[in-house]
């Protein structure tokens, strides 16, 4: 017990430290693939410790809620943390939550971050706050069709088992079933980490934002809490689909020299993963906004034909 609580504190700490070189990374290797130098890697961390250093200027027509909900999307963001394995196959708190567990965390982080978009009465607040509400409404059936596409072999809802099993081989890479879960996830995680061809998390054009264009009214250090929990909940996307998937050299048992190498597979597969994501991103163009709900939707006939696959073999 002692030392799961202690792998707790240490992946909370993971998560709160690791999620900007993720986003540093991606953008780094983006700007090189377009022939551009780009900024460092370590940059989004002078960008938090920039923001959480600043004073916050709050509108005079904001309620409780705009200065409330940058402590509490950190807060849940952190607690969704701890339940998705990272370096372990057990997560701190898997006993006692699934999946399901999860996407509850992300969807009430998501209407935390409408709702407060929408109390300042900004019409770019609610510009953006209406588009993530109206896409949440598919991203997240589809991103819980892709993980039950993967679970249902395993017969359960923990992450923790599935990962063991697919580690073991006992579930097959090349299931037609498996594969087509796999590319019905990695639509969804371009879409819930804001990447093109979804969104273009590097724009500053009030008119095509969807994620940032809830962030407008902010400043100081709730703004720098809020894109804090931003890299974080990019970093738990990531990190469910390379359990879900690639879920090998994780450890199975806490000992120091298994975390150690588990440790460095993980951040190996998460920089593959980072690359992968900036060459989709150079590759393809931006696509229209009305264009994002036939994406989502071949991501759910996905899922859904794996269902299938599964259910009739």
């Amino acid at each position: 017990m002692f030392e799961q609580m202690l792998w707790g504190v240490l992946q909370v700490i993971l998560l709160i430290m690791l999620a900007p070189l993720v986003q540093g990374f991606v953008k780094k290797v983006k700007a090189r693939l377009q022939n551009r130098v780009g900024p460092g890697i370590f940059q989004p961390y002078y960008d938090i410790i920039k923001y959480l250093k600043k004073d916050a200027v709050v509108s005079n027509h904001a309620s409780w809620l705009t200065t409330s909900t940058p402590y509490l999307t950190f807060t849940v963001i952190i607690a969704a943390g701890l339940f998705v394995p990272t370096i372990w196959n057990e997560a701190p708190l898997g006993v006692v939550g699934d999946i399901i567990v999860i996407i509850y965390l992300f969807a009430l982080a998501r209407f935390f971050t409408a709702l407060s978009a929408l109390d300042a009465g900004s019409s770019f607040g609610g510009m953006g706050s209406s588009r993530d509400m109206a896409l949440s409404a598919i991203a997240e059936p589809a991103l819980f069709l892709a993980v039950v596409a993967v679970l249902l072999e395993g017969g359960t809802t923990k992450l923790g088992q599935v990962i063991t099993q697919v580690a073991e081989g006992h579930l097959n890479f090349l299931d037609p079933a498996y594969g087509l879960a796999f590319l019905a996830m990695l639509i969804v995680v371009i879409t819930e980490t804001g990447r093109i061809p979804v969104d273009n998390p590097d724009t500053h054009l009030e008119l095509t934002m969807i994620h940032e264009g809830m962030l407008l009214e902010y400043s100081g250090r709730y703004l720098g809490l809020m894109v804090w929990a931003s890299y974080i909940k990019q970093l738990l996307i990531l990190t469910l689909f390379i359990d879900l998937f690639f879920p090998w050299g994780i450890a199975t048992t806490p000992t120091l020299t298994g975390m150690f190498y588990a440790a460095g597979a993980y951040l190996l597969k998460l920089l593959s993963l980072g690359t992968v994501l900036a060459f989709i991103e150079t590759a393809y163009a931006k696509v229209r906004l009305f264009q994002v709900p036939k994406l989502l939707a071949s991501s759910m006939a996905l899922s859904l034909l794996a269902i299938i696959v599964r259910v009739v073999r």
